[in-house]
């Protein structure tokens, strides 16, 4: 399946060091302004290793197996998913190269992959059931550690490789806490393009946990991995081992405003900056904007709830006094105490760039 650019309101972002699919969007900040808590499914970036697959949902099922269950495999259809109990939970998926541009742009470092600026990210109410009460109902030893759900997208190639369809190993403790398999978003059935007809929805970790269109889940009672959590979604480069860091899972602290780049403010005029700040972390306790390239920092207004899993919004009233160039800053602190950097650390992959981006106006 081809993405129309015409029924998407995203940016098409393609990554010159690899073959693309053609499928990669990102969210437009600027649309967001006045939209409300939720990313319209139309605006929600859209990420793709190997294209979108058709899938039938009428006879499509999802398949736990593995030595981690008392019994043999267990399948669910997506009418068996409606059966169940359902649970609903508000919450973000970010890409973990998001903002991946930026070190280039703002720290004049090379990095590989998608050159992600600040729109690989969405916020949806998602519906579907706890991915605990279907490992339940199939029979979760207690000693089972691991998880690898897979999805049933084409195989990833990359220079002569074939990786397979994605798939990302899972810890049974977060597996039980708060991961949800889908088939709503925003009160609709999934559109193809987020992993109709159920992808997992893992609250807080990188976007590659939240596996589209989800064909099975292997439970083991040792450790799994695959090149999703070995070869990709590591930190490599100087400061960390050569195999890379530990596999990715929670993002940083972020915040970006509702404004396109490059916009144009009247002088002398009240304009009403807005925008968002998230963390995996869990809630955003405060923000605060500087629009004068960061010499001074004053306190924005947090509108709407503070709560884990989602962006807080917030506003700020700005009255520009002279003509020019401009450079705005928001930085953001979780309820962990964290807050943004001015800078992020180098990873050669581009991975989680958390520090305060500038975003170049100018008053006219």
């Amino acid at each position: 399946m081809v993405l129309r650019e015409d029924s998407f309101r995203g940016q098409q972002v393609r990554d010159a060091g690899r073959p693309g699919t053609g499928e990669d969007f990102e969210m437009r900040w600027e649309c967001l302004r006045g939209s409300g808590h939720h990313t319209p499914a139309e605006q929600f970036f859209v990420r793709c290793h190997s294209g979108v697959p058709e899938i039938d949902p009428r006879t499509w099922t999802m398949r736990l197996h593995g030595d981690g269950l008392l019994g043999g495999p267990v399948e669910f259809g997506l009418e068996d998913l409606r059966a169940l109990p359902s649970r609903s939970v508000t919450a973000f998926i970010e890409c973990a190269g998001n903002g991946r541009s930026l070190y280039t742009v703002q720290q004049n470092q090379r990095v590989e992959g998608t050159p992600w600026g600040l729109g690989a990210i969405g916020v949806a109410h998602w519906t579907g059931v706890p991915l605990s009460v279907l490992l339940e109902r199939a029979g979760l030893r207690d000693d089972a550690v691991d998880l690898l759900p897979r999805g049933l997208d084409r195989p990833f190639i990359r220079d002569g490789v074939d990786y397979g369809p994605v798939r990302r190993p899972l810890p049974v403790s977060k597996a039980m806490k708060d991961v949800l398999v889908a088939y709503e978003m925003n009160g609709h059935p999934l559109r193809p393009e987020h992993g109709h007809p159920a992808r997992l929805v893992v609250p807080d970790w990188v976007g590659v946990a939240s596996i589209k269109w989800l064909g099975d889940i292997e439970v083991s009672t040792g450790p799994l991995h695959s090149p999703w959590d070995t070869d990709f979604y590591r930190l490599f480069g100087l400061g960390h081992p050569p195999e890379g860091s530990a596999p990715l899972t929670t993002v940083p602290v972020k915040s970006a405003f509702e404004l396109s780049p490059r916009a144009r403010i009247a002088k002398g005029r009240e304009y009403l900056l807005t925008g968002r700040s998230w963390s995996g972390n869990g809630a955003i306790r405060s923000v605060e904007v500087s629009t004068d390239g960061g010499l001074q920092w004053r306190p924005a207004r947090i509108v709407g709830p503070r709560l884990p899993h989602t962006w807080a919004q917030w506003e700020f009233p700005w009255s520009p006094s002279s003509r020019g160039p401009a450079e705005l800053m928001a930085r953001a602190t979780d309820e962990l105490g964290v807050t943004q950097s001015l800078g992020a650390p180098y990873n050669t992959k581009g991975y989680l760039f958390g520090a305060v981006v500038r975003h170049p106006v100018t008053v006219v």
